[in-house]
């Protein structure tokens, strides 16, 4: 019987936990890109090294072999040609082609946290379908296809209106007070 599998951490932590420059970049990436928290960069770089790491490896080679990873990264939307092109890769590609980023950029939020807004409360189509995940990879194929999806209004509460008259509510009281009788008046005040 085999039992559950823990599931891998897919990023490594600082090695110096209190590095002033690390962390003041990492809090200008955080506002640019609206993200949750830093762990989401540190999923980035693990993810950068791992590509460099394989790119490395890949240099002795066969070119068949370097191009399919080419390919891949081409239709993943990271837009490479040789091996240097991969080693010079950052965060930063890997951060522009997640589906907050795109909602923010094609301008279908007006902030970086209102496009991960939208997209939690599942407000954003991508390719016909609801995506609710910011870190979603959008492809070269999928990125004129995201939308979003129109807010359905709230029922407005329509009062049908009172029989309207054509004099004004003051006029009324004084025309009222006018037509009474003397009399009468000088009788309701005994």
């Amino acid at each position: 019987m085999g039992g559950i599998k823990r599931k891998k951490r897919q990023y490594t932590r600082p090695r110096q936990l209190f590095d002033k420059t690390r962390i003041d970049q990492e809090n200008v990436m955080v506002r640019a890109y609206g993200l949750k928290n830093k762990k989401e960069i540190w999923k980035a770089k693990s993810l950068v090294s791992k590509l460099r790491r394989r790119a490395k490896n890949l240099i002795s080679k066969e070119i068949s072999k370097q191009q399919e990873l080419f390919n891949k990264l081409n239709n993943l939307g990271i837009k490479v040609t040789n091996t240097s092109d991969v080693l010079a890769l950052t965060e930063n590609d890997l951060l522009n082609r997640r589906l907050q980023t795109f909602v923010y950029k094609n301008k279908l939020a007006n902030t970086a946290k209102q496009a991960r807004q939208l997209i939690v409360h599942k407000h954003i189509l991508v390719d016909g379908e609801i995506v609710n995940i910011p870190s979603f990879w959008i492809t070269s194929e999928l990125e004129k296809k995201i939308e979003v999806i129109p807010f359905k209004e709230k029922p407005t509460l329509v009062e049908e209106p009172e029989e309207e008259s054509t004099e004004n509510p003051i006029e009324e009281l004084t025309k009222e007070s006018t037509e009474k009788p003397v009399e009468e008046i000088k009788g309701e005040n005994k």
